[in-house]
């Protein structure tokens, strides 16, 4: 039903997906105070959360959060947004290989985490 990722800082979590999750048509759905926040684009899909059993936040090593772009220019514009808000490039936007029309763009969040926006059209 959704898919989380753990943060450090929810406010700058909030900032940084807010700008980076506008261009796939994502909103923010519901704050969960310090704890985090949740966005979707009609249903909760996507939360950022400090981790529950109080342990230090770390990032996976080779887990990607990848997102479902409407089209190539809406994955340009959330690398774009990710960039522009701290992430790092952690793979720049075009073409990929293994599948046909494959065009994506991948970043690194505050906190580490890889996300990436893939869409699937031949425009």
């Amino acid at each position: 039903s959704h898919v989380g990722i753990v943060i450090l800082d929810a406010d700058k979590a909030r900032a940084f997906y807010d700008n980076v999750l506008a261009p796939l048509g994502y909103k923010r759905l519901k704050d969960l105070g310090d704890n985090g926040s949740i966005w979707g684009v009609s249903a909760p899909e996507f939360f950022v959360l400090k981790p529950a059993n109080g342990k230090p936040a770390t990032f996976a090593n080779g887990g990607t959060v990848s997102f479902q772009a409407p089209n190539r220019t809406a994955v340009a514009a959330f690398h774009k947004a990710a960039l522009a808000a701290g992430g790092v490039d952690e793979g720049a936007v075009g073409p990929r290989g293994w599948a046909p029309n494959a065009y994506a763009g991948y970043a690194r969040d505050l906190d580490g985490n890889k996300i990436a926006a893939y869409s699937f059209t031949a425009d």
